[in-house]
């Protein structure tokens, strides 16, 4: 009954815009001489272009985009993919910064594939992945940069899209849009909107063996629906040709609920050891919000050369609630409990950037100040049955502080010489870290300082083709979510939890690509980089209280070679397919209770993609997936997975308004996702099934002219220096 009302909620939509459409369209203005036929120019432009630091995807080029979220898109674009949890990996690395418009936001930070999920394609520009950044970006992400800008600059006047659109059973109602407008100095840029996702009931098992031959089995099921918003502006004030005032404020927010039971059972070599079941309402909301102001100050004497001074304050609320109640026990005595975490996030940023050309080279420099701190506060509570209340447990409660406060200085050099172009320079941070526990009033901190370089060259040739080699060294400083003290225990023969002793891991990136963008598109990127003191999520198993702790440590080193390809062709005039892949091996090693453990792995994941053009408007859109399985840390895998997808696009009127629509996996219902973990004392496999099949259906509306572009600071703020 909901999807039959969305449906007709759609239908009306698009009645109401195509009759507004069509009689502004069909009213033509009055003219003495005779009226022209009108005439169609088709072509395809191109998707991708490359320059010596990143990759540009063109998502309003791509017809597909009009009917699919900026996640799945995602899966088309060099260097990503997306794996079977719908997490989104650069390179195969689940560590990169994700930008909006060139700078950071605290509105992504912890809730990324929710919030890529609730942005329809079509309100985006287009997507930057930056695989060598320039000394002037934090070396946070130790794969890189992805930039989503969601506006072009515009010109005087107005335009706008709107998104209306539907997915089941998986999924739910979304609506998205752009707005941007300008009128004389001022001009202000906007996007939003949200969706409600639904995930219907699927069931899992868990099994774990260990060496003394006792066996925990587990059976349950899972549900959950999570509403998310988001919203962000951008203002611009041109004072005069040499004074620019802009704004930034982002919003995004969440609220999940969840339900799961499960039905648990130990077996030793004697027999029944201990049985339970449980059931586990979650809720869970969140928010966050930056904000920032940028001035730049440009100079007579010189046209290019920019004085900038940037202040950008972010904060990030997340709340997890969780009702355990057990039944069926046997052998089992665990209370019922209740367990919160309160998290928050609050940072202060400082930046000046100056910039100065000097013949054809280009010289950046700047200064930049980062104040950030973490907290949380866990509460453990179990159930009295005598007095028929819930009491804390001090012992299991807690709450944690951490500040980390980056100093930052940049020099950078861009030459262009004819063919060739160059980027070079070299980034010196230094990190404070405090951390504090206060049930034990102690103190912990760490300092640290970076030199980390930075090198981008490409080389242009006369017949449309280019190569590039870069350099870079990249960090990663961990995050709330890793070194939070937090013991999740939903489930009680596991625990889940941060380690707040967790140090920051140094990459070297060593890349080479070749880019021809001819009748046959050709994008090809190697790459060869290496790590140590790597942070991986580690399992220890204690046999006697039948345990698996999982936490992270500083416990592994990696090296890994792979390539990524994109390659395009038009196979007719109204046919063309692309082919979007990477292909890494990976060596991964550490210990486990003091015993060295490899996960070697050769991992890829391939997109074939198949757009047909047809007439009046029409566009068939066919996609084909294949991913392998991916680490999960230094003793786990997932298993791999094909995908299909195909969709249609309908101009109902050229450039202004459009249906599209279409089926993922419509040969399979559910994907059984099995993630299998090993230790030097047991093996695990625990599998979900998950709804894999999905109908969408989509609406866009375009509106608005332009005259002339708005104007928006050159160099703004863009913290990148910390990971999830």
């Amino acid at each position: 009954m909901k999807f039959k009302c969305a449906i007709l909620r759609l239908i009306i939509v698009s009645a109401v815009l195509f009759t507004q459409e069509f009689k502004a369209f069909g009213q033509a203005p009055a003219t003495s001489g005779q009226n022209l036929k009108e005439v169609a120019i088709t072509g395809n432009k191109a998707f991708i272009h490359r320059k010596a630091d990143r990759i540009i995807y063109d998502l309003k080029a791509d017809p597909e985009s009009k009917s699919n979220n900026v996640l799945t898109m995602m899966r088309k674009i060099p260097y990503l993919s997306v794996d079977g949890d719908d997490n989104l990996l650069m390179k195969g690395n689940s560590s990169f910064k994700v930008l909006i418009n060139g700078k950071s936001s605290a509105s992504l930070e912890g809730n990324l594939k929710a919030v890529l999920k609730s942005i329809p394609a079509s309100t985006i520009e287009r997507i930057e992945v930056i695989t060598t950044p320039p000394s002037r970006y934090d070396a946070e992400g130790l794969a890189g940069i992805i930039n989503i800008i969601t506006s072009k600059r515009i010109n005087e006047g107005f335009n706008g899209s709107l998104n209306i659109n539907e997915s089941f059973p998986v999924g739910g109602p979304g609506v998205g849009g752009s707005f941007t407008a300008k009128s004389g100095s001022f001009g202000v840029s906007a996007f939003g909107g949200g969706n409600i996702y639904h995930s219907p009931q699927t069931f899992n098992s868990n099994k774990r063996a260990d060496a003394g031959g006792t066996l925990l089995a587990q059976q349950g099921n899972q549900r959950s629906t999570n509403n998310t918003a988001y919203f962000g502006t951008e203002l611009s004030y041109l004072a005069d040709s040499l004074n620019v005032l802009t704004a930034q404020l982002n919003y995004n927010g969440s609220r999940l609920n969840d339900h799961a039971a499960q039905a648990s059972g130990l077996t030793g070599i004697n027999g029944l050891l201990q049985q339970y079941g449980f059931e586990n309402k979650g809720r869970a909301t969140g928010y966050g919000i930056d904000a920032g102001i940028n001035y730049e100050m440009g100079f007579k004497s010189m046209k290019n050369r920019l004085l900038t001074f940037s202040y950008l304050f972010a904060t990030n609320l997340n709340d997890k609630n969780g009702n355990i109640a057990f039944d069926n026990r046997v052998n089992f005595t665990a209370a019922d409990c209740l367990q919160t975490d309160h998290k928050r996030f609050n940072e202060h940023t400082f930046q000046v950037d100056f910039v100065t050309p000097v013949k054809k080279l280009n010289i950046e420099a700047g200064l930049k100040g980062i104040l950030r701190k973490n907290s949380s506060d866990f509460d453990y509570s179990s159930l009295n049955t005598a007095v028929g209340r819930y009491e804390t447990e001090q012992a299991l409660s807690n709450s944690f502080s951490n500040t980390q406060n980056v100093f930052s200085a940049y020099n950078s050099y861009q030459l262009n010489l004819n063919s060739w172009n160059m980027n070079a320079g070299v980034r010196i941070e230094e990190t404070v870290i405090r951390a504090d526990f206060s049930s034990t009033v102690s103190v912990a901190g760490q300092n640290y300082f970076n030199v980390i370089p930075s090198v981008a060259i490409g080389k242009g040739f006369k017949n449309g083709s280019s190569i590039n080699f870069g350099f870079s060294q990249r960090i990663r400083r961990p995050g709330i979510n890793r070194l939070n003290p937090y013991v999740d225990r939903a489930n009680p023969n596991y625990e889940i939890t941060g380690n707040p002793g967790l140090r920051p891991v140094l990459l070297n990136d060593l890349q080479f690509g070749y880019s021809s963008n001819k009748k046959l598109s050709v994008n090809i990127g190697l790459d060869y980089s290496f790590m140590n003191n790597l942070d991986l999520q580690v399992v220890n198993f204690n046999p006697a209280s039948q345990i698996s702790r999982i936490t992270y440590a500083n416990t592994g080193k990696s090296s890994s070679t792979g390539v990524n390809f994109n390659l395009s062709y038009p196979v007719t005039s109204s046919y063309s397919a692309s082919l979007n892949g990477n292909t890494m091996y990976l060596w991964l090693s550490g210990q486990d209770s003091g015993q060295p453990v490899n996960n070697n792995l050769l991992m890829y994941a391939f997109t074939l993609s198949n757009v047909v053009r047809l007439s009046h408007g029409w566009a068939l859109n066919a996609n084909l997936g294949l991913n392998s399985r991916n680490p999960t840390g230094l003793q786990g895998y997932t298993n791999g997975f094909f995908s299909s997808a195909f969709n249609f696009n309908k101009d109902i009127i050229r450039d202004k308004f459009s249906i599209g629509g279409g089926v993922k996996n419509p040969f399979t219902k559910y994907r059984n996702n099995v993630n299998t973990t090993f230790g030097t004392q047991f093996n695990q496999a625990y599998e979900s099934r998950n709804y894999f099949r999905a109908f969408n259906i989509s609406l866009n509306y375009n509106f608005g002219s332009l005259k002339d572009r708005i104007n928006k600071n050159r160099v703004g703020i863009e913290n990148n220096d910390v990971a999830p």
